[in-house]
């Protein structure tokens, strides 16, 4: 072959290679994705990357994380989703056990392997972290100041006969976000002591809502004082210039939000553009946007950052007290779930009557004590706090097996052994509310 023909197959292999090259760096066709984030994030990121992908058209189908997990499960076998996002990793857990989740490296570089304690990225590349997050408290300033109510700081505190009926909480069972907050108090407190929290705190709820965007809306709009939330919706409101003020309880956690490409993908180059797309400086940088408010998982974004905004590359103290353990939370995922309506959402009025029996007695014990009173109020306590099951039987398969049906309602049909147990468990709270409402009512008529 003469010079001139070893030049013009060189110069083919490099244009061959470049369009290649090219071709592999500019997806098109539609991307599904399956995520619970709100709207505000979404359609952020779906212009931001529309428009540096105009080739490609970005589907987003909206599910609670529950919800969308269950629906990756039922469509396996004719998967049209391309991507599952969403804020629990317990979540992301199933999916990867399951095996409904294919690897991926992202190609970004510059983001660390932790976030606090916790690993950003799934160790077998089955998901990675694309924004950090964490729970706590945040409340309207206006409320608060007009009913004379102090600032809370840790979750006990909102157990405080002071903030009876002002506290609000969408249900774990409907919101990822929501279960990630009360798993976090169970994990940090311990089995016995994080029910006992959960359920003293939950006799002061005004109510507990459907969707998690459903207590930020509240709080913004002063319906009720006080919401357990996750706090990029408390970081968004303040922004937007409500009146809302945010702590992290001292028991806390940081971990990630997340992104992973489903198995047997429709569009994979699309997907991994995506991912890589997210976790890029221009794609963090959307996280910083008023209406978004995440804490960004590159360290280098903070930079441009508000000067007050939350960094737990810096603040080491953020979720330093709580070592999340996913595969302990992915264990007993439906069961907690499961408790929490059966001995909170579902039984609030038995509850809350209970509770404010007990707050009447305190405060009539503080004025006039009285050992026999003060007995029985312990008692009554210890009634409300009393679970029907242990740590390690939450987390037997057996009985997580038994939950298959995601309930939206008290009367919705369910298996027969998940309704035994649900009937057993509601049983046991509205038994326990009733006597411990007695005692507390007893020891109310001792102390006057």
């Amino acid at each position: 072959m003469s010079r001139t023909l070893h030049g013009v197959a060189a110069a083919l292999a490099v244009l061959l290679a470049s369009s290649t090259a090219a071709f592999a760096q500019d997806p098109s066709g539609k991307l599904v994705v399956v995520t619970s984030f709100p709207k505000d994030l979404t359609s952020a990121f779906q212009q931001a990357f529309q428009k540096a992908y105009p080739k490609v058209t970005l589907e987003v189908l909206n599910r609670n994380t529950n919800a969308g997990v269950k629906y990756l499960q039922e469509t396996a076998s004719n998967n049209g989703t391309d991507l599952f996002w969403a804020s629990a990793p317990d979540a992301f857990e199933v999916l990867k056990g399951a095996k409904l989740l294919q690897a991926y490296k992202p190609k970004v570089e510059g983001i660390p392997e932790k976030v606090g304690a916790y690993p950003i990225n799934d160790p077998e590349g089955m998901y990675a972290g694309f924004a950090a997050s964490g729970y706590g408290i945040m409340w309207n300033s206006r409320y608060m100041k007009a009913n004379e109510l102090p600032a809370p700081k840790e979750w006990s505190d909102l157990a405080k006969p002071v903030y009876y009926d002002h506290v609000a909480i969408s249900a774990p069972s409907r919101s990822g976000t929501t279960h990630l907050t009360i798993e976090t108090i169970l994990q940090g407190e311990g089995w016995e002591k994080g029910w006992r929290t959960n359920k003293e705190i939950a006799g002061n709820y005004r109510t507990i809502t459907e969707r998690s965007f459903g207590v930020p809306d509240g709080v913004n709009s002063g319906s009720f004082g006080i919401g357990i939330v996750i706090d990029f919706f408390a970081l968004s409101s303040q922004a937007s210039g409500f009146p809302v003020e945010f702590v992290y309880p001292t028991v806390t956690t940081i971990v990630p939000a997340n992104i992973g490409i489903v198995k047997n993908a429709p569009n994979k180059a699309a997907a991994e553009t995506f991912v890589d797309f997210i976790l890029s400086p221009q794609g963090q940088e959307v996280l910083l946007q008023p209406a978004i408010r995440r804490l960004p998982v590159n360290p280098a974004t903070y930079a441009k950052a508000p000067a007050d905004y939350p960094n737990p590359f810096k603040d080491t103290s953020l979720g330093s007290q709580v070592n999340f353990d996913v595969e302990v939370s992915q264990a007993r995922y439906n069961v907690v779930d499961a408790l929490f309506d059966q001995l909170i959402t579902f039984q609030l009025d038995g509850l809350k009557a209970a509770t404010r029996a007990i707050h009447q007695a305190d405060a009539a014990l503080a004025k006039k004590p009285n050992d026999k009173a003060k007995a029985l109020l312990a008692e009554a306590r210890d009634l409300v706090a009393a679970m029907p099951v242990t740590a390690q039987e939450a987390a037997d398969p057996q009985l997580s097996g038994a939950f298959t049906v995601e309930r939206k309602s008290a009367t919705d049909a369910v298996p027969e052994r998940q309704a035994q147990v649900e009937q057993k468990w509601s049983a046991f709270a509205k038994d326990n509310y009733a006597a411990a409402r007695k005692k507390a009512e007893e020891a109310l008529a001792l102390a006057r």
